[in-house]
């Protein structure tokens, strides 16, 4: 993976003899596009959900952008001096982590340094999917993994809400949050002929791979790839 990603390939690079995170080196991402995709609308009118989608492997710029879309910095000084994000969240409290399981482990999104840090290594993309459904779309290229972390709401940087302390609201909120980035991601999906599926996930499985405080919660996964020849639109 470390050749691969000093030069530009049209495919995300993989390294398959990784057995722990070490072996995998920090991805440095390439800059977010400004242009490609089409219009908001356009993007709206071909939105669905697809549930069988292709191995075949996105390149690393599709993959900076959809990480991008979904949750990263669009302005250095956003609400309460804090940097601003693609996807609002409650307070700007920023609560909701995104990890993304690739074929040669899971990395944690940074979206202040736009890069990829290796947190688990080995193919663990079957896990981003219900027990029942692991083998459904288990090769699709990319699996994002929306993480909360309370403690981000309880000790945010932007407005000191009291309902902020409140373990319910706080639920509310990271609910809420994680919808705006998915629905960021299902319209960048739409936009550039990607197919998207948002579902839950095998939570126990991941918490022990992803090595969460407590205070961390797993809520769902997005499995985001091209669509099968075969995949059939559902909702």
């Amino acid at each position: 993976m470390g050749q691969a990603r000093m030069k530009k390939s049209r495919s995300f690079p993989v390294n398959r003899s990784a057995v722990s995170p070490q072996d995998l080196p920090l991805v440095v991402l390439p800059k977010p596009g400004r242009d490609g995709g089409g219009t908001v609308m356009r993007a709206l009118w071909k939105r669905r959900t697809v549930r069988e989608l292709s191995e075949r492997d996105l390149s690393l710029q599709m993959l900076s952008n959809l990480l991008w879309a979904a949750c990263g910095v669009n302005r250095k000084k956003g609400p309460f001096g804090i940097s601003g994000r693609t996807a609002a969240s409650a307070s700007n409290s920023q609560e909701i982590d995104l990890y993304a399981a690739l074929q040669d482990g899971i990395y944690l999104y940074d979206p202040f340094e736009h890069t990829l840090a290796p947190v688990a290594a080995g193919d663990l993309r079957r896990l981003a999917n219900n027990p029942g459904q692991a083998a459904l779309s288990a090769h699709a290229p990319v699996q994002l993994i929306y993480v909360a972390d309370v403690d981000k709401l309880a000790h945010t940087a932007g407005y000191q809400e009291p309902g902020l302390q409140n373990p319910d609201i706080q639920k509310s909120y990271y609910f809420v949050d994680t919808g705006l980035m998915a629905g960021n991601v299902s319209l960048f999906a739409a936009s550039c002929g990607l197919a998207s599926w948002f579902h839950n996930c095998n939570k126990p499985g991941l918490a022990e791979k992803l090595k969460l405080r407590a205070d961390q919660r797993i809520l769902f996964a997005q499995t985001v790839g091209y669509p099968s020849p075969k995949g059939k639109s559902k909702n």
